[in-house]
């Protein structure tokens, strides 16, 4: 058999118990290999995986890792890192879709998963909203500012645009700490305070300001902040 053919076999087998038990069984360098092949399906990408599995020293820290360092390691090219991006993309879709209309009290922990993956890797500080009906039902989430987050980055204005556009009862702000720290900064603690005035003065509650800093989250109601 030449290698042609044996690389084409061992695909084959991998998207085969794929389809029959999901990734149950699966090594963590199998799956970065099962993405690499989306992009290059008549490639060999077993060894790439296993690299960039040593390079970056987990699954969630290959799919997060950035274009230019995934495409250092020998043998991943621009293909390739379509493959890992498409997989990250899509499960951020489905996480964001899975709560929207959900009750964001009772859906917390869904809620939370959506929040810290999508702004856990991020390198710049994201300003994100969650717009909430009467019922508390999640309407929809919109990253609507980014950089440095302080009063003069975010816009009262624009918030309260957006939140009357989407007809929202309620808010809850989020923003991720890329430092890794999620205690609030004293801009965070002004920030807040002049959103709350703002949006307090069109009848719209406020329910939580929350701090995304890798797998921690800060919550401003919790600390009796909101």
């Amino acid at each position: 058999m030449n290698d042609s053919n044996k690389n084409e076999g061992h695909r084959q087998r991998l998207r085969d118990k794929f389809l029959k038990n999901g990734l149950d069984g699966f090594l963590d360098y199998e799956i970065i290999e099962l993405l690499l092949t989306l992009g290059t399906p008549r490639k060999d990408c077993k060894q790439s995986a296993k690299d960039s599995l040593k390079k970056f020293g987990s699954l969630k820290a290959v799919l997060e890792a950035n274009a230019k360092d995934l495409k250092e390691i020998k043998g991943i090219g621009d293909n390739n890192v379509f493959g890992l991006k498409i997989a990250q993309a899509v499960s951020r879709r489905y996480l964001a879709d899975r709560i929207v209309d959900k009750d964001f009290i009772h859906s917390a922990d869904e809620v939370m998963d959506y929040l810290k993956h999508n702004l856990r890797d991020k390198n710049k500080e994201v300003f994100l909203v969650i717009y909430l009906n009467g019922r508390n039902q999640i309407l929809k989430m919109e990253e609507l500012f980014e950089g440095t987050l302080t009063t003069s980055a975010v816009y009262p204005r624009e918030v309260i645009k957006r939140a009357l556009e989407n007809d929202a009862a309620a808010l809850v702000f989020v923003h991720n700490h890329p430092s890794g720290n999620c205690n609030p900064s004293q801009d965070d603690l002004a920030l807040t305070k002049q959103l709350k005035a703002a949006v307090q003065a069109i009848d719209i509650y406020i329910h939580d300001h929350l701090i995304i800093a890798g797998n921690d989250v800060y919550s401003f109601a919790d600390h009796g902040l909101i």
